[in-house]
């Protein structure tokens, strides 16, 4: 792992790593996308725009300078081979959890939670995982492909098992989705409604949160390469959010902005004031 500063970050992640209670890294992977493809460009639209934003969230009365970050920029992924990048996600994401930090993924399709994921895994067996997004990602393969982006929900539920998997926001997928998810996993259709309950039940359990920020709306969230009308708003997502800082979240990751597709930059901003708000409010 590169511990040295880099030179673009996102901002207020300056910190040295071994001072840092929280790794923030890019996976820029987007080869298993179904429909429009771009998420690998993600993580370094965010660093740049970030700084159009200010550190202190007013919602939460803190600053990225009151905690310790450190960005450990992209990985470098084998475009084209999502066994190797996952493989790679993994053996990174380990190397934090080793070093007593909590990993921050900036992804990159959703498939790329699935490497962090399994290096959480291995460290915490008992291991939940809350689930924000506007599809239910539980294919068992697409297009004859298991390692896919439609299908990394199915994969961490071959981890965790039944009962673990807590999904909200879902608003589209194959009938057979939503069929099977009925035996295996909690799903919270549409919006975020029973998430207090989830968060009662998940208590001093190790969790780990990844967020689909296409579960926004298009009409906030225009950026991102499956675009599904019906989501939630800003502030539905970022209360949802807030509310999980009361669980022990051993990992997260944010993903599935495609920056291209919103010219105006409106989305890449939200991505990067809900990451502001995520780091702060799962700090020590």
């Amino acid at each position: 792992m590169n511990k040295d500063k880099n030179i673009s970050v996102f901002m207020g992640c300056e910190s040295e790593y071994g001072e840092a209670s929280m790794v923030v890294f890019g996976a820029p992977f987007d080869s298993t996308t179904s429909f429009r493809p771009g998420a690998r460009f993600a993580s370094s639209a965010m660093r740049l725009e970030s700084y159009g934003l200010e550190t202190y969230s007013p919602y939460q009365n803190k600053s990225l300078e009151d905690i310790s970050v450190f960005d450990g920029g992209d990985l470098e992924l084998c475009f084209g081979n999502s066994e190797a990048a996952l493989d790679r996600i993994e053996r990174f994401t380990a190397d934090i959890l080793a070093d007593k930090k909590i990993p921050c993924m900036i992804g990159g399709e959703h498939l790329v939670t699935l490497g962090a994921v399994r290096a959480v895994f291995k460290k915490y067996p008992d291991l939940n995982v809350i689930h924000f997004d506007a599809h239910a990602d539980l294919r068992d393969e697409y297009l004859g492909e298991k390692l896919s982006h439609a299908c990394v929900m199915r994969r961490v539920w071959e981890l965790t098992g039944d009962g673990k998997i807590y999904q909200f926001g879902i608003r589209s997928g194959d009938r057979s989705e939503f069929e099977w998810g009925k035996e295996h996993i909690i799903t919270q259709k549409f919006n975020f409604d029973t998430l207090g309950d989830a968060v009662k039940a998940l208590a001093r359990k190790p969790v780990y949160f990844s967020l689909d920020l296409d579960v926004l709306d298009p009409s906030v969230f225009s950026g991102t390469g499956t675009p599904e009308p019906g989501g939630v708003t800003f502030r539905e997502l970022l209360n949802a959010a807030l509310k999980l800082k009361e669980l022990n979240i051993v990992g997260f990751d944010i993903n599935e902005l495609s920056p291209h597709y919103d010219q105006s930059g409106a989305s890449t901003a939200a991505a990067c004031k809900i990451l502001r708000e995520l780091l702060l409010a799962f700090s020590e």
